[in-house]
């Protein structure tokens, strides 16, 4: 699929009536199908100028503070261009109108990658900066990405190595799991508990099927009292039982600091004091400290992450052949960072 230059590259570019899917696949990205209009229309006004290898310093800078994600699709995205790139790291924090990204070279390298790029930084960054406010909230403990099923699955992977990146100790998503070359963590639906009929069957197969690495961790809220369902979980598995699930919904209340309490309290006095807490359900910041406080040892963040607002992201060309130059109300040449680091 050859990159788009011109109009009549989108005028000749035909979609599939066989097409299964809405998203974008990989070669449609890198040959400029999801970017602006405008920015082919440029292209060819340049072009006709004969402008268009004009050499350009470009910068990207957020309109809020964040953690950065997505600079190596974006290195992906540009990594056949002649183009001079620099970055902040994956996982550095910024500030509100520092500078993320520099690009330099000629404008018709970079022109049609400029929505693309932008996209890919707003989202990853929004999901990183939300996964970093739980890393902060929940401190050294565990706390796991369930967002995939609050978003398009064609950014699922995307979202949840944001959340990584981020902070988030793993993520349940295969694909994102793979791209980190990690295991993809999670434990067992409430659904397997409803066709089982009970959460004692289930938790039987559990450790009968599951591999000796994966942890025996079983969902204790699908019938009956959450603290008589630990109990039963933890008499039949004893010492083979990592943990319990609390995911308790908002219809009942949702998990509280005092059922944490009262799941750890007779954990212990059972004789049970290695079974860890897993928390899970609508969880904020501000649950994940209170449940913590309360005694629950490990999370799992799903909406909070997938909502988070991407964090606008803008370019300006800075230089032309350059000479420092800026569109009214911005300052002219480069915004000096010295975290960023050079890429290409």
């Amino acid at each position: 699929m050859r990159e788009f230059k011109k109009l009549e590259d989108v005028k000749d570019f035909k979609i599939d009536k066989e097409r299964r899917f809405f998203s974008a696949q990989h070669e449609e990205i890198a040959c400029g199908a999801t970017t602006d209009i405008y920015f082919i229309k440029t292209l060819e006004i340049l072009e006709h100028l004969g402008l268009a290898e004009k050499k350009v310093t470009a910068e990207v800078f957020p309109r809020r503070g964040g953690v950065l994600a997505g600079l190596d699709e974006v290195l992906n995205l540009l990594k056949d261009k002649d183009l001079e790139i620099w970055g902040l790291p994956e996982g550095e924090t910024f500030e509100s109108k520092e500078t993320v990204l520099r690009i330099r070279g000629p404008y018709k390298e970079l022109a049609v990658f400029e929505t693309p790029l932008l996209g890919i930084l707003a989202s990853s960054c929004g999901w990183a900066t939300a996964a970093r406010e739980c890393r902060e909230a929940a401190g050294d403990k565990i706390f796991i990405c369930f967002g995939a099923r609050h978003v398009h699955p064609a950014v699922a992977s995307v979202m949840e190595r944001a959340a990584v990146i981020g902070g988030a100790s793993g993520a349940s998503c295969i694909l994102a799991a793979k791209l980190l070359n990690l295991n993809p963590t999670g434990t067992v639906p409430h659904a397997a508990f409803l066709i089982a009929g009970d959460t004692l069957t289930i938790s039987r197969a559990y450790d009968e099927v599951m591999p000796p690495d994966s942890p025996r961790i079983i969902l204790v809220d699908t019938f009956k009292d959450e603290v008589e369902e630990t109990l039963r979980v933890a008499d039949l598995l004893k010492d083979k039982l990592d943990g319990i699930r609390l995911d308790t919904p908002s219809e009942r209340g949702g998990v509280t600091p005092d059922l944490v309490k009262e799941v750890r309290a007779l954990l212990n006095l059972k004789g049970y004091g290695h079974v860890k807490i897993f928390v899970s359900g609508g969880l904020t910041p501000e649950k994940i400290r209170v449940l913590s406080e309360a005694g629950a040892d490990a999370f799992g963040v799903g909406s909070y992450i997938s909502s988070a607002s991407p964090i606008d992201m803008t370019m300006d060309v800075k230089e032309v052949d350059d000479k420092p130059v800026a569109k009214r109300g911005r300052l002219p040449g480069i915004i000096e960072n010295h975290k960023l680091k050079r890429f290409k």
